[in-house]
């Protein structure tokens, strides 16, 4: 067996160019706006993906950068603005945040009909009873890659290691969705093995370098890795992998390009709405 390849960074090209149409056509050039707190080197080049990606389709980004010393309230106020500004579709804070933040109240001070990254506790909620609301990017891009590459979801076992609110609960909803029947574990299951071993289909969301083993996974199962760390390195164990189970999403190139895939999709269609 060689594992189908779920190649998410060739897909968000082909998708871009899709969405550039779709952005030609609107009148007012759509507008993401994006919030950095601090100055964390790796959040600025996430937020500076995000904006370049905006450039590829046509839309406007407009990117704020507060002090790190930035307080809840300050946060507050820069969002109720980005809230009221008609030519804003979509806004972005861009997580983690400084300590001293509620990063929770924040969040949920971003319009549900702004909440283009799928953060706020109003937009989880209806996308969990299955109403009209912009999903988790990162979840939202997987189901899409699913989608796009026929992967049958409907009865099958989906295990999800992690249980983060903007990516784990999200990604155990729309799976269940999608009629999946859904085990959620996490860094702390006693039975991690057992739980992963009986899965027809394995999200590693758990943010930890390889906490999920090869071994672990049946043969012919699908395998997505959320996960990036330092050396390539995903949440799941590779090694043996593509000879045993039926796809498997690469890292990189496989979930993160679908998550600003599906951000500038949702600011995409938050512009439709719109007009």
């Amino acid at each position: 067996m060689s594992a189908l390849i779920l190649d998410g960074k060739t897909l968000a090209k082909q998708r871009e160019q899709m969405l550039k149409q779709r952005v030609d056509k609107l009148e007012l050039k759509p507008v993401l706006a994006t919030i950095l707190v601090g100055d964390d080197p790796a959040s600025a080049t996430y937020v500076q993906m995000k904006v370049n990606a905006c450039g590829r389709v046509g839309m406007g980004s407009r990117s704020v950068t507060l002090p790190e010393t930035t307080s809840t309230e300050e946060l507050l106020a820069t969002i109720s603005e980005l809230n009221n500004d008609p030519q804003v579709c979509g806004i972005l804070l861009q997580h983690p945040v400084p300590a001293q933040i509620d990063e929770r109240a924040c969040f949920d001070a971003i319009s549900i009909r702004k909440d283009v990254d799928g953060v706020t506790t109003q937009g989880f909620g209806r996308m969990a009873m299955g109403e009209q609301a912009f999903g988790s990017a990162t979840p939202a891009g997987i189901m899409t890659l699913l989608d796009h590459y026929g992967i049958e979801l409907a009865g099958k076992h989906a295990v999800v290691v992690g249980r983060s609110p903007i990516l784990g609960k999200p990604m155990a909803a729309m799976l269940l969705n999608a009629n999946c029947t859904v085990t959620v574990c996490h860094s702390r299951t006693a039975d991690l093995a057992d739980q992963i071993g009986r899965a027809d289909i394995v999200v590693g969301a758990v943010g930890k370098p390889e906490l999920i083993r090869a071994a672990w996974i049946k043969d012919g199962a699908v395998v997505v890795d959320a996960g990036y760390h330092p050396g390539g390195l995903g949440d799941i164990e590779k090694d043996g992998l593509e000879s045993r189970v039926s796809a498997l999403t690469p890292v990189p190139g496989g979930v993160g390009p679908m998550t600003i895939n599906a951000l500038i999709s949702q600011t995409l269609e938050a512009a439709e709405l719109f007009a």
